[in-house]
Formats: C-alpha cells, structure tokens, sequence
C-alpha cells in the first residue's frame, strides 16, 4: 500500500469537524507569526500576509460554524484575539469594521 492511499485511508476515519479544526489552527499559527508575535517577534512580522490569513480563517470558522460543535467557540475566540492582535501591530489601524475578517464576522 502507497504513502499516499494509507494517508487517505487514515484520513477518510477523521470527523470533518477535526479536520477543519486543524486547519483553522494551522491558519491561526501563521497569522499569528505573521502579526510578530511568534518566537521571532517583529523580524517575522509581514501585516499584508496576516490579513490574508486572518481573513481566510474567518471565512473558515464562519461557514463551518454550524458543524464544528464543541470546537466552535474556541476557534471564534482566537480569531478574534487575533484580529485585535492585527489591529494593535498595525501604525496605521483600519476603520472599525474594516479589518481583517471583518466583513465576515463582524466587527471585533
């Protein structure tokens, strides 16, 4: 059996809700790195590349909402700690309403 049919096969016994929860995690990971507030601090910091991040992991845990139970109140909370963290690295802060995700899940 491949490498790749045995990933698959370990994959398809995996709750989506999980699935998405690790990818939602994985894209909070980033962001958070990419805000400057990884090991690295500000020599990581790249604004442009948190806002991608941020704004694609709002639209994750916005649309998965529903099915993510008991994974998604937690996920909420560090999208939007993150968000606020995006607003305090930022010299020049969006418009409330008009950061990161925003559109997507509302004002933070």
């Amino acid at each position: 059996m491949t490498e790749s049919h045995t990933a698959a096969r370990d994959l398809a016994e995996v709750p989506a809700a999980e699935v998405i929860s690790s990818v939602a995690v994985h894209l909070m990971s980033a962001a958070a790195v990419k805000c400057g507030l990884g090991e690295e601090g500000d020599a990581s910091k790249d604004l442009d590349e948190a806002r991608k991040l941020i704004t694609a992991l709002a639209g994750l845990v916005t649309a998965a909402r529903p099915d993510l139970g008991i994974h998604a109140a937690p996920l909420r909370d560090g999208l939007q700690s993150l968000q606020r963290a995006f607003r305090e690295a930022s010299s020049e802060p969006d418009e409330p309403g008009e950061g990161p995700g925003e559109k997507l899940t509302g004002r933070v």
